[in-house]
């Protein structure tokens, strides 16, 4: 597996263009989505552990009712957010 690490502000944003509704909060890849119920909301976060699960990447994420908050970013490279976390949301939104 090649080396991950961190990306740059030209690359975060770059991405961020492609990631409607996403956006930097405390220095991690950051997005609120909210659903009809707590089924699909917790529906929607079972799909997105197995995608996440797959990937060996784990998003850092907060549910209440539905509501599913979830923050990105890579620890092995400091806490910083790399490809790995755009690659993440971008299944993330695939899932929707």
């Amino acid at each position: 597996m090649a080396e991950v690490t961190a990306l740059s502000a030209a690359e975060i944003e770059a991405a961020l263009q492609e990631l409607p509704g996403w956006s930097v909060v405390a220095g991690k890849l950051h997005k609120e989505f909210k659903f009809a119920n707590f089924t699909a909301a917790f529906g929607f976060m079972t799909k997105v552990a197995i995608e996440a699960n797959t990937m060996n990447h784990h998003p850092e994420w907060f549910n209440v009712w539905n509501k599913v908050v979830i923050d990105l970013v890579t620890h092995e490279v400091g806490n910083q957010i790399s490809a790995l976390d755009v690659t993440l949301a971008r299944k993330i939104e695939a899932v929707l």
